[in-house]
């Protein structure tokens, strides 16, 4: 599978962006190959609906038309459907197009509007429940995503031929070896060679390098590629088990095991943090409050429920306007302020509702007092 992920760069532009005739498309879609023809039909019928529904909202058929030119180009783009990730989202408007292949499911719709509908995007790009594991032996290199909705996935490594040299001896008295050191010493400068050439082939392949990685190493090259490593998100503990006698499921479900332990404590000095601050009026959880904040460009950091419906809008000086139901002028409370804290550089992160310190749907660090 190979992802397209939004940078900070696109999301900031994405979140800037306001034009009445802004298209946003999500697929649902599949990293198998014979899914494609099906991802593909579903893009032809998106594009005519966000056609009809431009029309309808007064732009004319020739600027309709040229507007999603540029998106009827992917239906023939033999190179964007070789890799597939299991959705895909297109941003289309005058001047501008974007297209992201993402790991998470998601529902397949079209907007159209002075916006991006840019909540999924964010759910998408900011809920770092996944991860990768490494198994690492003389007998076998397999990286293995593990997605927070869906099975694990092997991922295809394009290994240099000269791995499979790395610890062989030739058969004719060492006159064709190439030179090799003798003892312990040597060893381990072959057993950290055969790790760079693994980890040179895993970076190459790694779709998003903000996703820890758990290594499941034989007990001679484990601490060989810690050596080595240069992967930032490399976690301290790995699998305590030779990984040739695994299968998938169970790696998958020890790194499981590891990643939620990982998250849960991460969340839970996020949220001890958060109380700190709150009590000197630094953080709040109250929804009205996070979006005065939010407009203000007093968000640090902000924690929103991936999974809130809440529908209204939010006016300039940060009052929010519930909505019973969704329509044409109203759009997800929480991902407008997600939105807003992004194009004034705050973070944002989507988590289960259990994650977050109160029943509420949001938290937020801020920068100053309101």
């Amino acid at each position: 599978m190979r992802l397209t992920l939004p940078t900070s760069e696109d999301l900031t532009m994405l979140t800037s962006h306001s034009n009445d005739a802004s298209v946003s498309i999500y697929l649902a879609s599949s990293p198998l190959p014979d899914r494609a023809e099906a991802v593909q039909i579903a893009l032809k019928d998106a594009i005519a609906e966000a056609e009809r529904e431009l029309m309808k909202s007064g732009i004319s058929p020739d600027d309709a038309a040229s507007i999603l030119a540029s998106v009827r180009g992917l239906e023939s783009d033999d190179e964007f459907w070789r890799h597939q990730g299991r959705a895909i989202a297109l941003f289309i408007a005058p001047g501008v197009q974007r297209a992201f292949r993402l790991a998470n499911e998601l529902e397949s719709h079209t907007a159209v509007g002075d916006r991006f509908d840019l909540g999924p995007l964010l759910r998408s790009s900011t809920f770092k429940h996944g991860g990768y594991v490494l198994s690492l032996s003389e007998g076998i290199v397999q990286l293995v995503e593990l997605s927070a909705t869906d099975r694990p996935f092997v991922v295809a490594l394009d290994l240099p031929a000269e791995l499979d040299t790395v610890f062989k001896h030739a058969d004719n008295g060492g006159k064709a070896d190439p030179p090799r050191a003798d003892g312990p010493t040597g060893q381990r400068i072959e057993q950290q060679r055969f790790c760079r050439l693994v980890q040179g082939a895993v970076l190459a392949a790694i779709d998003d390098p903000t996703l820890p990685m758990i290594l499941a190493a034989s007990r001679d090259l484990e601490p060989a590629y810690r050596v080595v490593n240069t992967y930032s998100a490399l976690m301290e503990q790995g699998i305590d088990a030779n990984p040739e006698s695994l299968s998938i499921g169970e790696l998958s479900e020890r790194a499981r095991t590891i990643l939620d332990a990982h998250y849960s404590a991460e969340l839970s000095d996020w949220r001890e943090l958060f109380g700190s601050r709150r009590s000197n009026g630094l953080a709040t959880s109250q929804l009205s409050e996070a979006a005065r904040a939010a407009t203000s460009g007093a968000v640090e950091e902000l924690l929103f429920d991936m999974n809130s419906t809440a529908e209204g809008s939010i006016d300039d000086s940060g009052v929010v306007h519930e909505a019973d139901q969704s329509g044409p002028t109203s759009y997800g409370i929480v991902d407008e302020i997600a939105v807003r804290v992004l194009r004034t550089g705050g973070i944002v992160r989507a988590v289960r509702s259990g994650d977050l310190p109160d029943s509420t749907p949001v938290a937020a660090l801020l920068r100053f007092a309101m």
